[in-house]
């Protein structure tokens, strides 16, 4: 068994950062909702696609630190490593954004994975860093699921699961801890928390 798991909004989550960092900025106030897909919504609709896309670029370099695992997504590499499986982190993410200041994306993130003690370089229970596989395009990003022979892709986007090009043979779940009454149907099994997919599929194993 060998697990991919995207991690922006999967493994990472940013409740309430892109809300709080566009307040501190005066981009929006305080009646917009504090999803990522409200304060998007409202920026996009005000005619500031260039700001959402700034605003990104710091939230997922420096803003980074701010954001925390899900909930169970430790536990869950814990006992997935402790019992024999294996799982790499596959995320698409330029190397710098698109707009604004040119932070290492890539760098924020094998930080973070190393400060919350995901990813080390000894241990049974962390990926090794060589796990980790940062792709500059989508299409790189499914080429390195095929690659590595995931068992299972773990993603937030519907996009990613749905693409033509998603290798055939992978267990496809999509990761959407708010239930939304527009969430897709596809070909895939919807999990709403960490605990929910370790009970999908390591419900047999030890603890």
């Amino acid at each position: 068994m060998l697990i991919g798991i995207d991690l922006d909004n999967t493994l990472a989550c940013y409740d309430g950062l892109f809300h709080a960092a566009a307040m501190a900025r005066g981009l929006i106030d305080a009646s917009v909702g504090r999803s990522k897909a409200d304060v998007r919504e409202a920026l996009q609709t005000a005619g500031q696609n260039d700001t959402w896309t700034e605003l990104q670029g710091y939230i997922y370099g420096p803003g980074m630190r701010q954001a925390r695992p899900f909930a169970g997504a430790g536990e869950f590499l814990d006992r997935l490593l402790r019992n024999g499986g294996q799982a790499a982190v596959i995320s698409h993410r330029t190397r710098t954004p698109y707009r604004g200041e040119p932070h290492d994306l890539h760098a924020a993130a094998h930080e973070w994975l190393a400060a919350h003690h995901l990813v080390g370089s000894s241990g049974a229970t962390a990926l090794p860093p060589q796990h980790v596989f940062l792709e500059t395009s989508k299409e790189a990003k499914l080429a390195r699921i095929e690659s590595l022979g995931c068992s299972h892709f773990i993603d937030d986007l519907p996009e990613i699961l749905a693409a033509e090009t998603f290798p055939a043979g992978v267990e496809r779940m999509l990761f959407q801890p708010t239930a939304a009454s527009a969430t897709p149907a596809g070909p895939w099994t919807v999990v709403r928390s960490w605990p929910e997919i370790s009970q999908l599929l390591l419900g047999g194993v030890a603890a």
